[in-house]
């Protein structure tokens, strides 16, 4: 079974994959990502991987005869790829020289481009998610992208909140944002010519963090080679921020959030990445419990700004590395 099915109270696509139920864990002594495994080249430094669970397809399943009146139920159009960071099995983004990265950038927007091309593609994810904790089974570095057919509801939000504030104020939502929190700085974790790294005013998990773009552009693909460098040493050193925290390997989700591809009036746009660790000390989760889930009404437990204090000391201790 692999089809999208529709919420109709929160007027949203819910991804339907039972095959993913049943994908296996794999032996200790294999791992498909690293070379002489048979299904990577010899050489390579980052790299495309076809997913072997999709929850997206060039070539969908046809539904199951669910659908109703009522029931909406339709193909699970789009692409899933992983993107391996390295043929080191144990290497992580902080432990890779910026020069590395900057590579896994280019790769992040070849495949952007050409995923943005399919024009039933509404918006391309890139993520990574780190860690046991949020559920990863390989510890080899790698991040993924999914091309969604729809546009996602968080992302649908936060898109018509830009829209908005830029009709009230002429502005970019994000723009004002970050010239708020440069202000302010007590949010403010590190910054380079092109990015600033904060942990929002209103951060919903303890150790979150966001870069954010200080021109205002929507998409990956808009930035030159410079800037390319700049957001791949900012990727890094947040990784490495969180690493140094504890000294050690510290899971996270990283989001990057581009403008949906294929639409109309997406300029209020802003390009960023969201950093979802879901800890919130070394050795406890924090938890998204009922109120999280079932009313979206956050509560971190903690003071943004005592946290980016902490977060400030750990960056320094990684560039002292």
């Amino acid at each position: 079974m692999a089809e999208l099915r529709f919420n109709p109270f929160k007027n949203d696509w819910v991804m339907i994959a039972s095959t993913r139920q049943d994908r296996p864990y794999m032996p200790e002594d294999w791992c498909p990502f690293c070379i002489g495994s048979g299904r990577v080249p010899d050489e390579y430094d980052v790299l495309e991987y076809e997913n072997d669970f999709p929850v997206l397809s060039l070539n969908p399943l046809k539904p199951d005869e669910v659908a109703t009146n009522f029931f909406k139920v339709k193909e699970a159009y789009g692409k899933c790829e992983v993107i391996l960071y390295s043929p080191k099995h144990t290497a992580t983004l902080p432990e890779l020289p910026t020069t590395h990265i900057k590579k896994l950038v280019d790769l992040w927007c070849s495949r952007f481009k050409t995923l943005s091309e399919d024009e039933k593609s509404k918006y391309i994810m890139i993520f990574e998610n780190r860690g046991e904790v949020v559920g990863v089974t390989m510890p080899h570095p790698h991040g993924q992208i999914y091309s969604y057919p729809f546009l996602p509801k968080k992302l649908e939000l936060e898109l018509d909140c830009a829209r908005k504030h830029m009709k009230k104020t002429g502005n970019c939502l994000y723009c004002d944002w970050l010239k708020a929190e440069k202000d302010f700085q007590m949010r403010v974790i590190f910054e380079n010519k092109y990015f600033v790294c904060i942990v929002p005013f209103f951060s919903e998990f303890t150790y979150g963090m966001n870069i954010i773009s200080k021109e205002h552009k929507k998409y990956i693909t808009d930035f030159n080679e410079e800037e390319k460098l700049a957001l791949a040493e900012a990727v890094r050193n947040t990784a490495g921020t969180l690493d140094s925290l504890f000294n050690i390997p510290f899971p996270y989700m990283m989001c990057m959030h581009n403008a949906p591809v294929n639409m109309e009036d997406v300029e209020a746009f802003h390009f960023h990445i969201e950093f979802f660790p879901p800890m919130r000390s070394k050795e406890k989760q924090q938890f998204l419990a009922s109120s999280e889930t079932g009313a979206w009404a956050y509560c971190n437990p903690t003071s943004p700004e005592e946290k980016a204090e902490e977060l400030r000391q750990a960056y320094g201790r990684f560039l002292e590395k």
